[in-house]
């Protein structure tokens, strides 16, 4: 086994190291909060003190065998680390109806292997150092029975991570998280084949496996920074940021809670689309959602639904807001104004938009429903029908609110009106109103 000595031999290896704590210190200061971005981190950082651990004590000292098998548990902390994050990432992607519990598992055995690797180091020392350590310089390495001990363990654990990158890729996941484990798939290869080829031509292994991991994790963060500017339009940043630290699995669990509701719809909508171009529907729909969603966006709410010419916005989901009834009053006061600039722009002779609110409070169960490939989150329960019927109500420029809002939004002026019957409602529903003014 050759192995050269000398400062300017392990300056290679001192570079690749620092490339690797770099990467792991860029990936946890700019996105501290995710599991995955930590994960990942801590995989680049172990990798990194490996490569400095190996070119500093284990080239500088051949003679030291036993010192080169403690060396070796960062290496594994890396196999175990990188393991993880798919674990994490798998965690983020929604399952549907698919049982996800083999593949974790198997990232499970995984890094249960990784970590013998560094129990057969420390025992055997001698053996790593002299069959498996630059094995690829010794033609019949893949005979001697020292070789597979180490490399078993780790082709093991490479192995589980694949297999559970194929698993992942079968829930359909969308684009950014598709290439970010593609190219952690096409960079294992290059840091497996590290362990075994000589330090020269192992670093560069390990350089093109950091840039490959490097290349995914950008594009996915570069993609998933596209869509949170666009989606924040619409969605409250709060939720972003729950969904970004906490996953999709645990942000959106199911949950029986109180929330007020407001429901827009305009007015006139229908004779309008009839007489003018779709063009210019369409025109009149995406200014009306921009400003809705603004103003939502801007008070912490969600939008639920988007039909047509309504909008279904739950405040206090998934998020929890003390004081729903009152940001909701907030809502449906600036979505009116909001509407009312709108329509007033596009209106034409003969056909007027218009717009009416609804509001209404009440316990509703809120979570993620759907399938494989399409998830959606839902409000259910009676507010959510109430507000939706106070919204038809509604004339132009009217904002009405049932009984148990105006309980919630204590000194809130608002005006009352008598009890309306409502359908899918036995009682007549107490009724108030927003003043326009």
């Amino acid at each position: 086994m050759r192995i050269i000595r000398g400062m300017d031999a392990i300056i290679p290896q001192v570079l690749v190291s620092l490339v690797a704590l770099g990467m792991a210190l860029a990936f946890v200061s700019a996105d501290r909060e995710s599991p995955t971005s930590r994960a990942l981190a801590a995989a680049l950082t172990f990798i990194g003190i490996s490569i400095f651990a190996n070119s500093s004590f284990v080239l500088a000292n051949p003679a030291n065998p036993r010192l080169g098998g403690w060396l070796a548990i960062p290496e594994s902390l890396a196999i175990i680390a990188v393991l993880e994050w798919v674990l994490r990432v798998r965690r983020t992607i929604p399952a549907g109806a698919l049982d996800t519990r083999g593949g974790d598992g198997m990232l499970k055995l995984g890094q249960l292997s990784g970590a013998l690797y560094s129990v057969f180091a420390i025992a055997a020392p001698e053996i790593r150092a002299e069959h498996f350590q630059f094995a690829a310089t010794t033609p019949d390495a893949l005979h001697h029975p020292g070789f597979w001990l180490f490399a078993g363990p780790i082709l093991f654990s490479a192995l589980t991570g694949l297999l559970s990158i194929l698993l992942l890729l079968r829930r359909h996941p969308d684009r950014p998280e598709r290439i970010r484990v593609i190219g952690l798939a096409i960079a294992m290869p290059f840091f497996i084949v590290s362990f075994v080829l000589v330090e020269a031509v192992g670093v560069i292994s390990v350089v093109i496996g950091e840039m490959i991991t490097l290349i995914g994790a950008v594009h996915y963060h570069v993609l998933q920074g596209q869509r949170g500017q666009f989606m924040s339009r619409f969605l409250s940043t709060q939720v972003a940021e729950l969904v970004r630290r906490r996953g999709l699995k645990h942000a959106m669990e199911q949950n029986y809670l109180e929330i007020t509701v407001v429901v827009s719809d305009l007015r006139g909508f229908t004779a309008y689309a009839q007489a003018h171009p779709s063009s210019r529907v369409i025109e009149v729909l995406r200014e009306y959602y921009d400003a809705v969603g603004t103003v939502v966006a801007e008070y912490g709410g969600t939008i639920k639904d988007y039909a047509g010419d309504g909008i279904l916005i739950l405040v206090g989901a998934p998020l929890s807001i003390a004081d729903h009834a009152v940001t909701g009053l907030r809502i449906a006061h600036r979505v009116r104004d909001a509407a009312a600039k709108v329509n007033a722009r596009w209106s034409s002779d003969g056909h007027r938009l218009g717009i009416g609110v609804g509001v209404a409070s009440g316990f509703v169960t809120v979570g993620v429903i759907g399938g494989a490939s399409r998830l959606e989150y839902t409000a259910v329960g009676p507010a959510v029908n109430l507000a939706s019927r106070l919204c038809e109500q509604a004339a132009d420029l009217e904002i009405l609110i049932d009984g148990r809002t105006r309980e919630l939004a204590g000194d809130v002026p608002l005006e009352v009106r008598p009890p309306i019957d409502v359908k899918g409602f036995d009682e007549p529903i107490r009724l108030f109103a927003l003043p326009v003014a």
